[in-house]
């Protein structure tokens, strides 16, 4: 636990110390701190880095054998997603390990992180609490939405210029990597402009009545393909109990947004910006009663982070709402771990792939580990390689392989 409350304190003591919080050089120092203990640590998380593993696994050994891709079925893993599949099989040239594989996909996740922080938030330091309170830990697990998410926010400045076709084309690159990414279509289409305080109440008490009933339920039972597998398979299913945590989440970002509400600059990106951040809490309030649904609220994080990092660092309210918010933060990431380390101890003890065997009492390696070769020697799969030959095939997708891939 104390590792984890070191990485928090270093955003912490950074705003308190620097001056307008713009530096650089802080950022990426401490983005690739921890995108570098987050994408080489051992496997933790939770479950689907063990899938994401085995699928790369998969993809390297056609690339090994260098029979084809398409004859192999390699793009019945993701159906729907070609371009996480490429993704993973340009790697599999240079590499054949999913630990290496796992850190390449960390790191560009995090460096594409940097460009919409830098460009969207007014202080850095203060932004990183708010990312490692909402977003951070999903990072070690939830790699291919969180990757779809980041290169989505690219598409940010094309509706800035109102640029569609740029735009469009940004999109379609995030939805090939994660289908969730739809959600993030119809923001090129809201207006940016300012919208009363009653519109937004009502907008949200809306979100949060249809979120109650059976509507958002048979959304996805109707377009369920449409959004991903996953989706399909009831993941995002809205059929679980009533998300206090949602609820609680919304009304505390609308409170400090409404009681702000006029400090926010006219500035395009800031009404951008700040219409994200109320999606955000829409999409809380509409998935409330869905197991993982609040995950589709991700595409539209980088508003919420950018709204309420201005608000509690120049709003006309950020001698409260800065303490408060830091105080927030800090609850919500031991929160988070907490409920991850409880029941299968997802992020502690630490450990990297730099050391063999595996942790002490790790249930996650014991339920889900499909190699217990990377028990013995974590590097016995190439790390390092050059495969230049490859072959494509057909890649039609089997629907019947796909069920059995269970992906």
């Amino acid at each position: 636990m104390w590792l984890y409350l070191i990485l928090f304190a270093i955003p912490l003591i950074a705003f308190k110390t620097s001056g307008d919080g713009r530096s650089k050089v802080f950022l990426i120092g401490y983005l690739a701190l921890i995108a570098l203990f987050v994408g080489m640590s051992d496997m933790l998380g939770g479950y689907d880095r063990y899938i994401y593993g085995e699928a790369f696994d998969s993809i390297a050994d056609v690339t090994t054998s260098g029979q084809a891709y398409g004859d192999r079925g390699v793009f019945n893993y993701f159906p729907g997603e070609p371009g996480y599949i490429w993704l993973n099989i340009i790697i599999s040239w240079f590499t054949a390990n999913r630990y290496i594989f796992i850190l390449v996909l960390t790191l560009l996740i995090y460096v594409l992180l940097y460009q919409s922080l830098r460009d969207y938030c007014v202080n850095y330091p203060y932004a990183l609490m708010l990312f490692m309170a909402l977003w951070f830990y999903f990072s070690f697990t939830y790699l291919r939405q969180v990757l779809g998410a980041t290169v989505a926010w690219l598409s940010i400045r094309y509706i800035l210029k109102r640029q569609l076709w740029k735009f469009l084309l940004v999109w379609f690159i995030a939805s090939t990597l994660h289908k969730s990414a739809l959600v993030f279509l119809p923001i090129y289409f809201v207006p940016i402009r300012k919208y009363s305080v009653k519109t937004i109440l009502a907008v949200m008490g809306v979100a949060l009545v249809i979120g109650i009933s059976p509507i958002p339920n048979a959304i996805f039972h109707a377009y369920g393909d449409a959004i991903s597998m996953i989706a399909k398979n009831a993941q995002y299913n809205a059929s679980g109990g009533f998300r206090i945590d949602y609820l609680l989440e919304a009304a505390f970002f609308l409170y400090f947004i409404i009681k702000s509400y006029a400090s926010i600059p006219n500035r395009r990106v800031n009404i951008l910006m700040l219409n994200m951040a109320l999606v955000f809490c829409a999409m809380l309030l509409f998935f409330i009663r869905s197991e993982n649904g609040g995950r589709l609220s991700w595409y539209y994080m980088i508003g919420i982070i950018s709204t309420i990092t201005y608000i509690c660092t120049q709003g006309d309210r950020r001698q409260v709402f800065g303490p408060m918010m830091i105080v927030v933060s800090l609850l919500l990431y031991v929160r988070i771990y907490v409920a991850w380390q409880i029941p299968l101890s997802y992020l502690a003890p630490y450990k990297t792939f730099l050391s063999d065997g595996v942790r002490e009492n790790d249930q996650l390696c014991r339920r889900y580990e499909y190699d217990h070769m990377y028990d013995v020697n974590k590097l016995y799969r190439a790390p390092l390689r050059f495969k230049t030959d490859f072959n494509i095939g057909n890649i039609s997708v089997d629907e019947a392989q796909v069920q059995d891939n269970g992906l």
